[in-house]
């Protein structure tokens, strides 16, 4: 995961995998960046994720209700396909409540 630099809210990237093998590191860099972003928006970029499990899928939620717990709101952006295939999969798009680009399957 990278930082990147956004002129309305800190912005996080994730890139490569997103499974239960990168789920540590990760899961300390999503909760420091929640903890020290100073405004109540954060965005986090999954528009390089090559693969995600439901490890990654977790790490999501927890991020999205740590940063509600503390009043913050934080938003994932250009979901790649693997992260719209497992966020579907599971039925959470109404959960995470980001807006997404509806693929067609034609």
């Amino acid at each position: 995961m990278t930082d990147a630099s956004s002129s309305s809210a800190p912005a996080l990237a994730i890139a490569g995998e997103f499974n239960i093998f990168t789920a540590a590191p990760l899961k300390a860099r999503l909760l420091d960046a929640i903890a020290q972003a100073e405004t109540a928006e954060i965005e986090v970029d999954l528009s390089n994720v090559t693969e995600i499990d439901t490890a990654g899928l977790q790490l999501m939620v927890m991020a999205k209700r740590e940063a509600a717990s503390r009043g913050k709101s934080l938003h994932f952006a250009s979901h790649s396909g693997s992260v719209l295939d497992l966020i579907d999969l599971c039925d959470l798009t109404g959960f995470f409540g980001d807006p997404i680009v509806i693929r067609n399957s034609i």
